[in-house]
């Protein structure tokens, strides 16, 4: 390594991720732009789609939140694992 930023070395375009990567980081923006929006509006199943499945308790808004964030957690790690391996693959590539 040279002490640059990894993102102006480059040896980072050889570096190609793989599609789960993609998915899953798209999995995981996905995911917090839902938890990020239910909880700053946490009504909005009932305006978009007209019902109100937990008769005003909140139980679906909370499960979402859950779900959600369990979601992002586990497609951002999965993501992150990825891509240090790869990184570390073209990096072991590249020494010898």
């Amino acid at each position: 390594m040279t002490g640059l930023p990894f993102w102006s070395q480059r040896k980072l375009g050889t570096c190609h991720v793989g599609a789960w990567f993609w998915v899953r980081l798209g999995l995981a923006v996905g995911s917090a732009v839902l938890l990020v929006g239910t909880l700053a509006w946490p009504d909005w199943i009932e305006i978009v789609f007209r019902v109100d499945p937990d008769h005003g308790s909140g139980w679906l808004e909370w499960a979402i939140v859950i779900v959600a964030f369990t979601l992002m957690v586990m497609c951002s790690a999965g993501a992150r694992r990825q891509w240090r391996a790869t990184r570390l693959a073209a990096a072991r590539d590249g020494a010898s």
